[in-house]
């Protein structure tokens, strides 16, 4: 797998593990008694919610720390931006001279196109003139 796509499974997991750590933060936190005309929230069974956080901002941190790792592995631009911007209107010069060369060949076509359907509608009528009539 290259590097952009280890990149795009990375950022694909940092997401999910955000998602699943907020989700359970939300799910297994302690209720909080918004105002003193409620009544005492219900204790919070969940024994390990001590312990989650730790594991999940853990494992975000690995995750970080490995999408780090492989951005230090990208390959270095060579040049700077100046040779990167030379680059990119050289590619861009080159683009536009194969759209007009695509260009004319598809008019090309189009003509070649417009001389076989001219021929066929000829040889069509050619053969409906000579049928004998009954």
């Amino acid at each position: 797998m290259d590097i952009i796509s280890q990149l795009q499974e990375q950022v694909d997991i940092i997401a999910s593990l955000g998602f699943n750590t907020i989700g359970t933060l939300q799910r297994d936190a302690p209720p909080v008694r918004l105002s003193q005309n409620y009544p005492e929230p219900p204790a919070n069974t969940a024994e390990d919610f001590a312990e989650q956080p730790k594991l999940m901002s853990a494992a975000l941190v690995k995750a970080a720390k490995q999408f780090d790792a492989l951005v230090a592995a990208l390959p270095l631009a060579e040049g700077g931006e100046e040779a990167q911007l030379k680059r990119i209107a050289e590619l861009q010069a080159e683009n536009d001279a194969v759209g007009q060369e695509l260009q004319r060949q598809l008019e090309a076509a189009e003509k070649e196109l417009k001389q076989v359907q001219e021929l066929f509608s000829q040889a069509t009528d050619n053969c409906l003139n000579l049928k004998k009539p009954d």
